[in-house]
Formats: structure tokens, sequence, C-alpha cells
């Protein structure tokens, strides 16, 4: 099997994670503001940290990959809407 014929897939799995990771980064941070307790703060501040650092290698990765354009906002409009478009094309096959 080819690289190419991964990409869809590839492309799919790290946007995945990387929107995963971006709902926890945003899920601590709540969660910070509304606990009371220092010890489960210093514990959410420790997991926010990690989704943090996370989220940059998945973007380091994708961006490495051509997978994501966080700099150029029409590249990454014509990349979504390529992606949409191939997952649209393998519901219908």
């Amino acid at each position: 099997m080819s690289g190419q014929t991964n990409k869809p897939t590839d492309l799919a799995v790290a946007t995945e994670f990387l929107v995963t990771a971006k709902s926890g980064i945003k899920a601590y941070a709540q969660a910070i503001t509304e606990t009371a307790t220092p010890e489960v703060k210093n514990a959410l501040r420790d997991q926010l940290m990690r989704a943090i650092q996370t989220h940059e290698q998945i973007s380091s990765y994708m961006i490495s990959h051509g997978y994501y354009h966080p700099h150029d906002v029409q590249e990454q409009i014509r990349l979504d809407l390529s992606a949409s478009q191939a997952a649209i094309n393998m519901t219908q096959s």
C-alpha cells in the first residue's frame, strides 16, 4: 500500500485527534475555574499542560504532512473541502 492510499485515513485520524485534544484543553481550563480544592486544581493544571503539549505535537505532525495550514486560511479551506468530498465519496462507495 502506498502512502498516498493512506492519506485520507491518516488525515481523518490526525484531524480527529487534534479536535479531541482541543476539546480536552477547553474542558481542563473550564474545570480549573470551577474547582476550589488546590490539589485538584494542580492535578488539572498538570493535565492541561499535557493536553497542550499533545496538541502541539499533533499540530506539528499535521503541518509537516500538509494536513493542516493554520497560517493559510485559503489553503486550509481548500483542504477541508477536499477532505469533505473524499469522506462523501467513501460513504457512497
